[in-house]
């Protein structure tokens, strides 16, 4: 009984060992831009811009000098109950077809289109109703989704223009010591159709990558590094190792009792 006790201490000693070195990891395994030397002027060539997409909700307002003259361009609510108070002004959601129903003009196809773009259309619609419009125009779903090996998985709203996938991990409070730095996943999808890209947060390249700059609702996947799998491995044999252990115990424990 004392054999089999020691054998199994020493066995558990092993296997405690061995995940505590599976999960200490090196540091090109968790040090972002190793490549960038100290004092290096990395000028990034992104001249990215989001576009719009099916099933953006997007707030559009119209002014003049002469705000009776602008009110027919705006989409409201109508007044509040009683007929007290300012109407709200409502949003428009891009349809499955690309379009906005724009008050007046009618359907507006802007998919595809950035908001400067999408200004610049809509001031060309308004020439024959409105002197000098301005046109203020904002996305209103602009959320990104973060998961995996991070600190705090979960989908954050955008306040501004841009993000970029570093700025997505930083709400999500950072990769964990778990998280494959070198490969992570941006999920993109344009109109039903979904691109897979990988960035290797490692390099400085990464600045330069298609996916620095995310785009509405792309969603940012972190998977496990090998320290991970082989921890996570190594914790359901020691557990199965444990259970047969105890298991032979018991019965060697009942044999010498018996005998």
């Amino acid at each position: 009984m004392n054999t089999l006790k020691m054998k199994f201490n020493h066995y558990g000693l092993l296997v405690f060992l061995g995940v505590l070195v599976a999960s200490c990891g090196s540091k090109k395994d968790i040090v972002y831009f190793q490549d960038a030397s100290e004092y290096e002027t990395i000028v990034s060539d992104n001249t990215h811009t989001n576009t719009f997409k099916v099933d953006d909700v997007i707030g559009i307002n119209v002014s003049t000098l002469d705000p009776l003259a602008s009110t027919p361009f705006n989409l409201f609510s109508g007044t509040q109950e009683g007929g007290f108070g300012r109407p709200e002004q409502l949003d428009y959601i891009v349809d499955k077809n690309g379009d906005i129903d724009f008050p007046v003009i009618g359907n507006i196809n802007i998919v595809g289109l950035t908001p400067e773009e999408t200004k610049a259309l809509l001031k060309e619609k308004l020439q024959p109703y409105l002197k000098d419009p301005i046109i203020n125009i904002r996305l209103r779903n602009f959320t990104v989704t973060v998961l995996g090996q991070v600190n705090r998985p979960g989908t954050y709203q955008v306040n501004g223009e841009q993000i970029t996938v570093l700025e997505a991990i930083g709400l999500a409070n950072d990769l964990n010591i778990k998280g494959k730095r070198d490969n992570v996943l941006v999920i993109r999808d344009f109109n039903g159709t979904k691109v897979y890209t990988r960035i290797d947060l490692t390099k400085k390249s990464s600045l330069n990558s298609p996916v620095y700059y995310l785009t509405q609702n792309d969603v940012v996947y972190v998977e496990p590094n090998q320290s991970a799998v082989t921890q996570s491995t190594l914790d359901n044999r020691a557990s199965l190792t444990v259970s047969i252990a105890s298991l032979i115990i018991t019965t060697a424990v009942i044999i010498l009792t018996r005998n």
